[in-house]
């Protein structure tokens, strides 16, 4: 082994002996004070020594250098030392702001951007809400691992409520949640028990609600009260099917994991979540295609103007079409989902107004199902006010993706090897893959990825976090996006 050699491993295994050191301050951090850690959004609760190196690393595509551990190492131990309460710190741009103060005062510096945090270790800023998912499908488990994944700080997940399939429809639930053909297998511990109808997981005690009829649950009974109820099953969309949760005993609040039907908000986390009221007593997430493109739209939008445009959506197929030709009352979808492709309509472009108004009237859409189990891709063909290149629109779309309002649902990549799977796990609404960019002045097109499962789940858990008013406060601000030449 050449010298170099071995200094490039001495290299690694000290970054991986400080990323060690890291895991328990991390942890230590979350559990006790409800400080949630990350690294320009790549969060670090629960992750593995080479998770957290690359989450260093991706601050290159930021800062033009990889973040050293070095760096990050002493500003957990200082914010351990300040006892610091219930804040979302992302690391990245801690280091960065104090770098660019020229400040040597490590310490006065944190207490400065800190605030009136310091001090209130364990402290939060709202009570943990109770969390019922009515509906146990795709987006209900991911849904749940989510909720697990937290531990409970502000989400506490209560009880699921399902239609009962089985004599042993418990113990089939709960393989459900422990393994994911798409999703890979539930990280952490799962215990069944029948007598109580209960699934333990992660040390959630999750109560199984056997029932039909919305309004007749009395979750109570099960000590779960003020609850906000996250039905999955999309069988009502409208304020009058959605109110029936409303009459159950122990319920607040219910946000549907689909477009609504009628007045309901659409909610598109990013967006317009602060157009959510306490007096919205029922709420909606909108569609995952809609979460994939509205937060792109909106950075389009804000700079350099849609006249119009058309989205078309390549979709992977869902449970609503059948595996092999069968009737469906829809168009087309009754023929076999693993064999064709499949073109069907979408609400997803008109929907946007909804969250977007300036777009009303401005788009059109449609969607082709293809025979994948998850990842989906928009395609953006737009008209544009003013004029620009394509170096110019990735490179704002980048920033906007790293260092702006919309960071949690903007991501961006520019590899020319990436392909659908490559996006299965991804927590952001849409990902931009800056190299199918294409851009002559004042028409572009621009591809959008998004894991319609899972990146829709976090939006989701997003928006029910703005309803339980339990989100964080983000240490430091987010600025406006500054692109040179914006």
């Amino acid at each position: 082994m050449t010298q170099q050699s071995v200094e490039a491993l001495q290299e690694w295994s000290g970054r991986e002996e400080l990323a060690e050191a890291m895991i328990p301050l991390i942890g230590r951090l979350y559990r006790n004070n409800n400080v949630v850690t990350s690294i320009y959004g790549r969060k670090l609760i629960n992750q593995s020594v080479i998770n957290i190196l690359k989450a260093h690393r991706v601050v290159r595509r930021v800062e033009g250098e990889e973040l050293s551990i070095e760096q990050t190492m002493p500003l957990l131990q200082a914010i351990d030392a300040l006892n610091v309460g219930a804040v979302a710190v992302d690391l990245g741009r801690l280091n960065k702001k104090f770098v660019e103060s020229g400040s040597t005062d490590l310490n006065a510096f944190l207490v400065e951007e800190l605030g009136e945090k310091v001090g209130k270790a364990g402290a939060t800023d709202a009570e943990p809400t109770d969390v019922v998912l009515y509906g146990f499908g795709r987006i209900g488990r991911l849904l749940a691992r989510i909720l697990i994944e937290r531990g409970g700080y502000g989400l506490r997940l209560r009880a699921i409520v399902v239609r009962k399939g089985s004599d042993d429809d418990l113990v089939k639930r709960a393989s459900l949640l422990r393994r994911d053909s798409v999703h890979g297998p539930f990280d952490g511990s799962i215990t069944v028990d029948e007598e109580n109808n209960t699934i333990l997981a992660n040390g959630t005690l999750i109560q199984v609600i056997y029932s039909n009829d919305p309004a007749t649950v009395d979750y109570t009974s099960y000590g779960i009260d003020n609850a906000i109820v996250v039905d999955n099953t999309g069988r009502w969309r409208d304020e009058a099917g959605l109110s029936q949760h409303l009459a159950a005993k122990g319920v607040s609040r219910v946000l549907l994991t689909a477009p609504g039907k009628g007045n309901l908000k659409n909610i598109v986390h990013g967006i317009n979540h602060t157009d959510i009221t306490a007096e919205d007593k029922i709420v909606t997430a909108a569609s995952c295609t809609t979460n994939a493109i509205t937060p792109v739209l909106k950075a389009l939008n804000d700079r350099y103007g849609v006249v119009h445009g058309h989205v078309e959506t390549v979709h992977s197929f869902t449970n609503d079409q059948n595996l092999i030709d069968n009737f469906h009352k829809g168009e087309r979808r009754g023929r076999s989902a693993v064999l064709n492709m499949v073109i069907t309509e979408t609400g997803a472009a008109k929907a946007v107004a909804k969250a977007l108004p300036e777009l009303e009237g401005k788009l059109t859409g449609n969607a082709i199902r293809v025979p994948t189990p998850d990842v989906s891709m928009a395609i953006l063909n737009l008209n544009l006010e003013n004029g620009t290149t394509k170096e110019e629109l990735n490179s704002y779309l980048r920033e906007t993706s790293l260092g702006a309002e919309l960071h949690k649902q903007i991501d961006y990549i520019d590899s020319p090897e990436v392909v659908s799977t490559d996006f299965v796990g991804s927590r952001r609404a849409g990902i931009v893959d800056g190299l199918a960019t294409i851009v002559s002045d004042k028409n572009a097109v621009v591809y959008v990825w998004y894991d319609n499962e899972f990146g829709y789940s976090c939006q989701v858990v997003r928006v029910i976090e703005t309803m339980a008013g339990t989100h964080p406060v983000a240490v430091p601000a987010i600025a406006a996006v500054q692109v040179a030449g914006v």
